[in-house]
């Protein structure tokens, strides 16, 4: 039996988030449990880090973490997302959501990120088996890591980047550029 934890990084089953938020949650667990039980984890490019697209009927379990720049101030808060403070589009021009994907790690892989504070699984209950480590609820383009993310993962903070060839950091750098200029993510 599958049995969840939300990492203390996943800020969208807040009621205020920033990005994307999850409006239905006993909708998503239920879904991405089901997904996990046909999921093939021989196409993850570090063991136990899963990325689950979900269909749409889950949907309607979340609300868009991105909408359309604007050139209007006013479409926009200002907000302080992991020690940094930024401008983001308001939850109200948020996009219709058209794909949504869990980022969910097993137990172990979560264990081995180099990132995790150690007191975090300390406090998981007996049983657990993965950890929600992000849920992503797109609209428009494949949104890519953000800058910050990926730079960070570049130095160190994720495995999954050690496995980047120099054509890769290019074309993930080009990638994030293209998608910045087009679309802002939100927050409550």
């Amino acid at each position: 039996m599958t049995k969840f934890v939300v990492s203390n990084i996943c800020s969208a089953f807040e009621t205020q988030a920033i990005g994307t938020r999850v409006t239905d949650r006993k909708s998503l667990i239920t879904s991405l449990d089901a997904a996990l039980e046909t999921y093939d984890a021989s196409g993850d490019r570090t063991p136990g880090q899963h990325f689950v697209t979900l269909g749409s009927s889950a949907l309607q379990a979340v609300s868009a973490g991105v909408g359309p720049c604007s050139v209007n101030p006013h479409c926009y808060v200002i907000r302080e997302h992991r020690g940094h403070v930024s401008a983001y589009l308001r939850r109200e021009w948020a996009a219709p959501v058209e794909s949504l994907s869990v980022v969910v790690y097993t137990v172990d892989a979560y264990k081995a990120d180099p990132e995790v504070d150690p007191e975090d699984i300390a406090s998981f209950p007996t049983g657990t088996t993965h950890v929600i480590v992000a849920v992503l609820a797109s609209a428009g383009p494949k949104a890519p890591l953000t800058p910050y993310r990926f730079v960070s993962n570049l130095a160190g903070g994720n495995r999954d980047a050690d496995t980047y060839s120099i054509e890769d950091v290019r074309r993930i750098a080009r990638e994030i550029m293209a998608y910045s200029n087009e679309w802002s993510v939100v927050a409550d």
